[in-house]
């Protein structure tokens, strides 16, 4: 195993001054999964039953074997494979290990190797563990994307021994109402668990006097499976830290950043970019023509408002109904005779981009999918439908079809929606004793059909959205970036509660803006920035529009940064809210604090994280341009005023060494 030395981890974290893995958080999260190697029937991470009888019973009898390799990486792969003697069944546990994060993953896979159909499998849980829990212990964890003003808020639950929390997603969208992430905060450090399904999860958390016992996997499994016929847990990832529950999230975000966001195809994390779109001024697309795309676009750079790319949302394909008539996926040729490609190579030429919205996945009545392929689709006849990804069928033809759309037309970023509860559509089409199948299929399709668009146009992004923020568990998010957030957008009090929960969990993000005004615009600065303007008009404050896009584009370094909360979340008018994105390498940084509109209080004193205490720093604020200076010590101990006499406002400030 490669590992750095003790030394050399203090040497990097003393440089970085900030939150680094510590030797002893890898070695521990490394010696707890050698427990599982070799393996034994009371050593392992997840369970099951079969044939009636719990998993704890089976694997001692079933002779496993085991392996380890390396990858390209120097991460550990490890892989144990246990078989059934009797039916053939075998479970297939992998493993990752990584050399340089306290982080480990699993997934499982059951696979019918015999040649008649398995007893009853059921009850999957891709994690079952008791962990350690001295003391207090402190579950913290995020409400999903649910298109309202405290979509990601921070929750917190207080579990003592006796006491038991179960929490699961809705509807069968893995976000839908809870995010799968979960940070279990004890005395000195605490663990995270994170899902990767974009499906119907539920998780179960019980306490005891000294342990936590941790639950999660498919809501519903109960099924047998026919000879060749494999299924598979969601992906569980596993972080140890020492230390606040704080360090444990950027340890995460660090974790995000290097080993999970997509890379573009230069290799590189998504640089923080702009969008424009006329999704507001045309009904999305709906009424949109080849002129008007064409104007926005030119109209957008003769303000000097460089975007990266030109976003076309919904309704550019054949639709006679309006939005949604998903299923003719076609762009339509009365509005847009030269194909979506004019506008793309007119984008070209300008050095901007295009990104192109799909819905695949809902199909409505009286449209091409609809009328010429009910076998691929789930559904009642008469209803919007499902269409099937879990079928290898439909899910090529989509796969071939997006991809002939994306080269043809010139489309640089694939944006594919989801407004659609899938989990009625599974669990109808499933017989009692085939209960999970069709969604199991489903999400190992999903993914599929998102690697295969990857592996086809390397480097290219895709942006999930699902109403909003309503698929973002951890497979996903491998593979995809929530480009629209949540599809509450604008009202700036929300945009700070949506800011100060997701950056927790998800470094990189996205949403959408059209004001000019200093407090709604910074309210909203983000990662990923969708210009809404209707740049037809004459009588916008071109020149503060400006003047906030170039602010938004000087501080975009920071997004990438740890980030802390500085005050407690509050979504309530009267409030103030700050955070902070620091950059520990260069020893710089970010605040934004926000005077909401009923504020009574024209100050707030906030105490920074992770400064050098010896240091001097540069604080300057945007508005006045007038640095001041503190110790590090000052900034972090005594804290740092920042005072508004108008409210509501948006302050920015930075800071830096002091040279």
């Amino acid at each position: 195993m490669i590992k750095f030395s003790a030394s050399i981890v203090l040497m990097l974290a003393s440089l970085a001054l900030a939150v680094t893995p510590t030797p002893k958080e890898i070695d521990q999260s490394s010696s707890w999964l050698h427990q599982f190697f070799p393996p034994t029937a009371n050593a392992a991470t997840f369970s099951f039953t079969y044939a009636d009888k719990p998993s704890s019973q089976l694997l001692g009898d079933w002779q496993p074997l085991s392996m380890t390799f390396y990858d390209a990486h120097n991460e550990i792969h490890r892989q144990i494979v246990w078989s059934d003697p009797h039916s053939g069944l075998r479970v297939t546990w992998i493993g990752v290990e990584y050399h340089d994060f306290p982080v480990v993953e699993w997934t499982v896979y059951f696979k019918n190797a015999g040649p008649t159909d398995t007893p009853i499998l059921s009850n999957l849980q891709a994690i079952d563990l008791p962990l350690p829990a001295p003391g207090d212990l402190t579950l913290h964890h995020n409400v999903g994307g649910l298109a309202i003003p405290t979509d990601y808020q921070p929750l917190t639950d207080l579990l003592k021994p006796g006491q038991s929390k179960k929490i699961t997603t809705a509807g069968g969208r893995s976000t839908n109402t809870d995010l799968p992430f979960f940070n279990l905060e004890h005395d000195g450090g605490g663990t995270i668990i994170a899902l990767g399904w974009p499906g119907q999860w539920a998780s179960q958390f019980t306490r005891d006097l000294q342990s936590i016992r941790i639950t999660a996997g498919q809501e519903l499994t109960h099924l047998t499976l026919h000879p060749g016929e494999s299924v598979r847990t969601p992906l569980v990832a596993m972080l140890s830290y020492h230390g606040d529950s704080d360090r444990g999230q950027n340890l995460w975000r660090q974790w995000m950043l290097a080993y999970n966001l997509p890379k573009t195809a230069d290799g590189k994390p998504p640089a923080p970019m702009s969008a424009g779109c006329s999704s507001h001024q045309f009904g999305e697309m709906i009424h949109a023509d080849e002129a008007s795309q064409i104007l926005f676009i030119d109209r957008y750079l003769q303000e000097g408002i460089k975007i990266d790319y030109w976003w076309m949302d919904a309704g550019w394909y054949v639709n006679n109904g309006g939005w949604p008539n998903t299923g003719t996926w076609e762009v339509d040729p009365k509005r847009f005779p030269h194909g979506l490609r004019a506008i793309s190579d007119h984008a070209h030429s300008k050095s901007v981009k295009t990104l192109v919205w799909f819905e695949p996945e809902r199909v409505t009545p009286s449209t091409w999918l609809y009328d010429n392929h009910p076998e691929w689709l789930l559904g009642k006849a008469g209803d919007q439908k499902l269409l099937n990804l879990g079928s290898d069928d439909a899910r090529k033809w989509w796969v071939d079809h997006a991809d002939s759309l994306l080269r043809d037309q010139g489309i640089d970023l694939y944006r594919t929606d989801y407004n659609i509860d899938p989990l009625p559509y599974w669990r109808a089409a499933d017989a009692p004793d085939r209960q999970g199948i069709t969604e199991n299929k489903y999400v190992v399709g999903l993914l599929a059909y998102f690697d295969e668009l990857h592996h086809r146009h390397p480097g290219m992004l895709i942006d999930t959205c699902a109403s909003g923020g309503r698929r973002n568990d951890l497979e996903v998010l491998r593979r995809a970036v929530p480009l629209l957030r949540s599809d509450y957008i604008m009202e700036p009090i929300g945009q700070q509660n949506h800011t100060f929960g997701i950056s927790s969990w998800i470094p990189y993000f996205g949403t959408g803006l059209e004001s000019a005004d200093p407090y709604v615009f910074r309210s909203q600065m983000t990662p990923w920035l969708i210009l809404c303007f209707d740049v037809r008009r004459t009588d916008w404050d071109y020149a503060s529009i400006r003047k906030l896009w170039s602010q938004w584009k000087s501080l975009s370094q920071f997004w990438s940064g740890d980030y802390y909360p500085l005050t407690p979340y509050n979504p309530a008018p009267t409030a103030w809210l700050a955070w902070q994105f620091n950059l520990p390498a260069q020893n710089q940084g970010m605040i934004q604090a926000f005077r909401r509109p009923e504020a009574k209080e024209a100050s707030i004193q906030v105490k920074l994280k992770d400064l050098n205490p010896t240091q001097t720093y540069e604080v300057t604020d945007l508005d006045t341009a007038t640095p001041k200076t503190f110790t590090g010590k000052e900034l972090m101990e005594t804290g740092l005023e920042i005072t508004r006499a108008q409210k509501p406002a948006a302050i920015v400030l930075t800071y830096k060494p002091l040279k």
